[in-house]
């Protein structure tokens, strides 16, 4: 049985690490966002199929193109952040979430709180991120 959060709940540092509570927050914290994402999906389906590319100056065309290739860009992109809060609902369901995938060391909940799909501390995402930098330079 889930907990019931009130509605001013935020975690704390004196609350136990991924207790309940905080596994809670943080499981209607990414529906939430997933099911913002969705409906924004959604409705851009909509204004694609009421909107014409039938328009007879060639500029207009133009621009309607590069609209929707760009509203279509950042849909493939929130299409694999749906994908990746899935996965941080799995590992909630699994008992792994808000922990690091590497060191295996808590995350820490402030940034989760800002970025609820992070798999990695801050620490190993510097290092992560370091790496990329070094390797790309070669």
């Amino acid at each position: 049985m889930r907990p019931v959060l009130p509605p001013d709940y935020r975690p704390s540092d004196d609350e136990e690490f991924m207790n309940p509570m905080q596994l809670e927050y943080f499981r209607q914290k990414l529906l939430r966002w997933r099911a913002d994402l969705l409906n924004e999906s959604s409705e851009t389906l909509q204004h694609l199929k009421d909107d014409s590319l039938a328009h007879p100056d060639l500029n207009d065309r133009a621009t309607v193109e590069s609209d929707r290739s760009l509203e279509l860009r950042t849909r493939d992109r929130e299409r694999k952040l749906v994908s990746k809060i899935d996965e941080a609902l799995a590992r909630i369901e699994d008992g792994t979430y808000g922990y690091c995938e590497v060191t295996a060391e808590p995350i820490g909940w402030r940034r989760l709180d800002a970025r609820p799909i992070a798999t990695l501390s801050l620490e190993a995402q510097e290092r992560h991120e370091r790496r990329e930098r070094t390797h790309r330079e070669d």
